[in-house]
């Protein structure tokens, strides 16, 4: 199955919460992965929270071009119970 982001939303600090098209969600925290020159900006909370799911890519997207493959997401998905 080719995975797809269908919903995400911001929870706290790097953390936020993520639906797949598999229907499976739960959270993932970003904060170690915000390094270098695309993703280092992010560190500044008000630009990590502008993320929106691209319609065509379908995953999360951010203005200044940084992306997540939704099969690096998925694998790094803490499922809630």
């Amino acid at each position: 199955m080719i995975l797809h982001v269908k919903e995400v939303k911001y929870l706290h600090d790097y953390v936020i919460w993520v639906r797949f098209n598999d229907d499976i969600e739960g959270e993932v925290d970003l904060e170690n992965e915000l390094e270098g020159e695309v993703f280092g900006p992010l560190r500044d909370k008000i630009k990590f929270k502008s993320f929106k799911v691209d319609p065509i890519l379908e995953t999360i997207v951010w203005k200044n071009g940084a992306d997540l493959a939704p099969e690096f997401l998925h694998e790094n998905l803490r499922i809630l119970a």
